[in-house]
């Protein structure tokens, strides 16, 4: 007598690799837009931000409408909130509840969860992108420039937030990553080149903060979008310097547990 197999007979194994990074990337996104601290640091600050510097002369931001060299810089300004602040925060928390320590038990590989989180913080990036543009070109915004360089900016501005913020939240406690990565996010804010112009800043201040990687992204971008230039190859440079020693720093200390 022989035996046939079953329509609904199980098969034990883990799922493809494809199917395991974008189910845990959707879930990863889904937690992220559900939690309204994230929500405060990515959406509701940038915009704000946008709308009363752009409506309100308070800051001195050169010739030309505000929103034109607001714009570039709110969009870094969101790059750093997600891929770092946000990114730090989650994770940080996420190990010293021990998540990271049962998921790197499973099937899917540790490179694969961090190439979820990593998409997560694309898609997260595209939603802000398409809100704070929308709501710049109802405030007047005029960009110019070439697409392409500024996908190429922000990309590798990701790239070098997001090994910072793993960086952080893989070598300290989740309360110091909380603080730390705040205190970081609000002197980013003001002294990187997002709302007050670097220019503004004292002669030896300025080549400091112009190292930093949301200068270099502000700057970038407003050189673009602002001024229609080619690729801002120094800018994309320091940016591309923090992007290599930020990941491989993470790749080398970071603690699952």
């Amino acid at each position: 007598m022989t035996t046939t197999t079953g329509t609904y007979t199980p098969r034990p194994g883990a799922a493809p690799l494809g199917r395991m990074i974008a189910t845990q990337a959707a879930l990863e996104t889904k937690m992220l837009l559900r939690n309204g601290e994230q929500l405060l640091l990515t959406v509701i600050i940038p915009t704000l931000l946008l709308v009363l510097f752009s409506s309100v002369d308070i800051v001195d931001t050169g010739e030309g409408e505000a929103v034109d060299f607001l714009a570039p810089g709110i969009l870094a300004l969101a790059v750093l909130s997600t891929a770092f602040t946000g990114q730090a925060i989650a994770t940080g928390f996420e190990r010293r509840y021990g998540v990271l320590k049962r998921l790197a038990a499973s099937p899917l590989p540790r490179w694969g969860l961090m190439t979820a989180k990593t998409v997560s913080v694309l898609v997260t990036e595209v939603l802000q992108v398409v809100l704070l543009t929308v709501i710049a070109f109802a405030l007047g915004w005029s960009p110019h420039g070439n697409p392409f360089a500024v996908l190429l900016l922000m990309v590798v501005g990701t790239a070098a937030f997001s090994g910072l913020g793993l960086l952080m939240a893989g070598t300290l406690k989740a309360e110091a990553t909380l603080a730390a990565a705040n205190l970081v996010f609000l002197l980013l804010l003001v002294g990187g080149g997002v709302i007050v112009p670097l220019d503004k800043f004292p002669d030896a201040a300025q080549d400091v903060l112009g190292l930093l990687p949301v200068s270099a992204l502000s700057d970038g971008l407003r050189d673009v979008l602002r001024h229609g230039a080619g690729m801002p190859w120094g800018d994309l440079g320091i940016l591309s310097v923090w992007a290599v020693v930020g990941l491989a720093a993470a790749g080398k200390f970071f603690r699952w547990e």
